[in-house]
């Protein structure tokens, strides 16, 4: 995509060629081309607007039905914050008493768009030309022109004196390649500028790769991991007026948040595998909050260095998923396979943390017949691998 693509595909021939893009989305590729060239639409604009259908029809599970007017790139889709996500960020900072915000490399206008849903003035700052028009493009899809404006340019030059408050989602994927980043100092902006930005801003707000080590983090943030229906999708740093705690999980379920906070450096009790064993939830795990969660369980670990907490009675909880012991063995493939065989295992779920086995080879090698279910979790215990028989607790 370019800007003359961008340009013709907002045009009222292009709007046509989106819209008849949407109706062949989806299938053969190859065909639904033949289809619009058949109907007489030039070669490149078809490709354009057969690449827009695409990409929207894929957006839809992270914007929902605004996705359908969007303009979007691959490397901006996949960068882009979930609205439920955004959303919730927006209203952090509205209350916090934000009114002027500069998202320093918008992007596609994700959070800039939530941010003036929540009726925050927002000006966005997108280093890549085609990137800056879509999101300006989204801004007026949205009817939000007036309180979200971008300009094309390097987010270090912009001027944060003019805001109160600064978003800073740092490009992690190499332009024309779109391969990952994992060095820091290699995001675009670099991570020097982005993390100094909460000493010039007094509201400061840094979307990050769930993956990031702890001793990134600055002095005095708050770091939060953020999970949507048990999958992990992102972590912010909350810096300067906005941090409240040192650590936050946040887990999403539907429109329900449910959120555990505590220091982070804490450290759970050990003690042996009990009768009811919880996964916590990743966005838990990686916020380093897995003693506070075994405090609220009265739990403990078996291994000090494996996130599975075991208890003698099963309690309620957002965090974690719970599944009742029926069995501890050392690990030994021909006992494991004896035992389901025994008890008419044909379908088992297989989770695992500390062991290096694969679950789809050990899926195999189970050679599973009957008609009964089971989940495997596959761990050590005291340092040993072990695996534990187990049902779900509904």
């Amino acid at each position: 995509m370019d800007l003359d693509q961008l340009a013709a595909l907002r045009t009222p021939e292009g709007s046509a060629a989106l819209a008849a893009a949407a109706r062949v989305a989806g299938g053969d590729p190859l065909a639904a081309a033949v289809a619009l060239r058949s109907a007489g639409m030039p070669p490149a604009l078809a490709a354009a607007a057969l690449t827009q259908a695409e990409l929207r029809r894929r957006a839809v599970g992270k914007f929902g039905p605004p996705a359908a007017g969007m303009f979007l790139t691959r490397a901006g889709l996949e960068q882009a914050t979930r609205r439920p996500v955004a959303d919730r960020r927006a209203a952090r900072l509205r209350a916090a008493g934000v009114r002027v915000l500069a998202d320093l490399g918008c992007g596609l206008g994700a959070d800039a768009i939530a941010a003036a849903r929540a009726g925050i003035r927002v000006y966005g700052v997108e280093a890549d030309p085609v990137t800056a028009a879509m999101a300006a493009a989204n801004a007026e899809a949205a009817g939000l022109a007036e309180l979200f404006t971008v300009e094309c340019g390097d987010a270090t030059a912009f001027d944060v004196g003019r805001v109160d408050g600064v978003f800073c989602d740092p490009a992690r994927r190499r332009a024309g390649t779109g391969r990952r980043i994992f060095d820091p100092n290699a995001y675009s902006p670099p991570w020097d500028f982005v993390v100094g930005l909460a000493e010039r801003v007094p509201y400061t707000v840094v979307k990050v790769a769930p993956g990031i080590d702890h001793a990134l983090i600055p002095a005095g943030a708050e770091a939060e991991w953020v999970s949507a229906d048990g999958d992990l999708v992102e972590a912010a740093l909350w810096c300067g007026r906005l941090a409240r705690v040192p650590r936050r999980a946040t887990l999403l379920r539907g429109d329900v948040a449910h959120e555990l906070t505590g220091s982070g450096d804490a450290e759970a009790p050990v003690g042996p595998a009990r009768r009811f064993v919880y996964d916590p939830d990743p966005a838990v795990v990686r916020a380093h909050l897995v003693a506070e969660l075994a405090d609220a369980l009265d739990a403990t670990l078996a291994d000090p260095s494996i996130a599975y907490l075991y208890a003698d009675v099963p309690a309620a909880t957002p965090f974690a998923r719970c599944l009742e012991v029926t069995d501890v063995l050392p690990f030994s493939l021909k006992r494991l396979r004896a035992l389901l065989r025994d008890r008419r295992v044909g379908r088992v779920e297989i989770l695992k943390r500390g062991s290096a086995l694969e679950p789809e080879k050990l899926r195999r090698d189970l050679r599973l017949a009957g008609d009964e279910a089971a989940s495997l979790v596959l761990t050590r215990v005291a340092g040993a691998p072990t695996v534990l028989v187990c049902q779900p607790v509904g």
